[in-house]
């Protein structure tokens, strides 16, 4: 099994982007192996038991991180292709997103005034019919 990087120089962005995010959990998972193993009673101190198990947890995520982003040939060339088609993404600028915003904060404030509408005509027809019974 060979320890070299496949593809280095391909895929830098994936691959740093799937380290950083697995990299996070890695360190949240090993903080909660911490808090949960501290107060645990092994017959030696919590401390040693909490710290193993955090070491031991990030040194099998790290390992996984190496295998899946650097040596294991179908998930690198998975990672280097879908850095291949972001880069053919007709990104939106800020004026079209903006634009698109505003049109629908727009019509969701227009199909609330018009159901608000509609409630409180029935509400009022209901109430002058006798059917509801507003006293509440």
């Amino acid at each position: 099994m060979s320890t070299a990087i496949k593809k280095l120089g391909q895929g830098y962005w994936t691959r740093l982007m799937t380290v950083i995010g697995f990299g996070l959990l890695g360190v949240l998972g090993a903080i909660w192996l911490w808090r949960l193993f501290e107060t645990a009673d092994f017959g030696v101190a919590p401390v040693y038991v909490a710290s193993g198990a955090a070491v031991l947890f990030m040194l099998l995520v790290g390992g996984a991180l190496w295998w899946f982003a650097g040596s294991n040939a179908t998930s690198v060339d998975f990672l280097v292709a879908t850095e291949g088609e972001m880069k053919k993404v007709n990104w939106s600028t800020k004026r079209e997103i903006v634009g698109s915003t505003l049109v629908v904060i727009g019509i969701a404030l227009t199909i609330s005034v018009f159901c608000w509408i509609w409630d409180f005509a029935f509400s009022t027809l209901f109430v002058w019919m006798r059917v509801l019974d507003m006293r509440n």
